[in-house]
């Protein structure tokens, strides 16, 4: 099995925050790439059965970068199917956007078909950082990891 963390970040937190979601992933065994979205192409996903994108919140939704990518993805689409799949976010503040970031990166992977789950504990739609990455956010961004990769191995398997 092998996973994809793909992230834009300015300021470092969304990066940070995609480094420990992808550390964590390996630690459990399974084959993680932690990439900026200026070096992955939509075709690259097709090498992966997990997905998870990481953006910082401008406006309440993801950066623009990433919004390309996922735009790019509609020539796959149908080939993405019943890849695993999940978000994160970053703001610089509480009701910040965080939530509506995610959802917007979440409505591209649902329509090619993919599993999302979310979390009935913590940050319920994918880990989300304010201003910077504290306890609270590795806590949630560990236990984000560790759920990615139980359902993988179920989905996979």
């Amino acid at each position: 099995m092998k996973v994809v963390v793909v992230y834009y970040s300015r300021g470092g937190t969304t990066k940070k925050m995609a480094e420990l979601i992808g550390g964590h992933i390996s630690s459990g065994g399974i084959d993680t790439d932690v990439v900026a979205v200026a070096d992955i192409n939509a075709k690259q996903l097709l090498d992966y059965d997990g997905i998870i994108i990481g953006s910082p919140t401008y406006y309440g939704t993801l950066a623009a970068d990433l919004k390309k990518l996922i735009d790019e993805s509609v020539s796959l689409h149908g080939k993405l199917d019943g890849k695993v799949a999940g978000a994160f976010s970053s703001s610089a503040n509480l009701a910040g956007g965080n939530e509506t970031t995610i959802l917007s990166i979440l409505e591209g992977l649902l329509i090619h078909g993919m599993i999302i789950q979310g979390d009935w504990q913590g940050d319920h739609y994918g880990p989300v950082a304010l201003g910077s990455v504290d306890q609270r956010v590795e806590e949630n961004c560990e236990r984000f990891a560790q759920r990615f990769v139980e359902l993988l191995n179920k989905v996979v398997l």
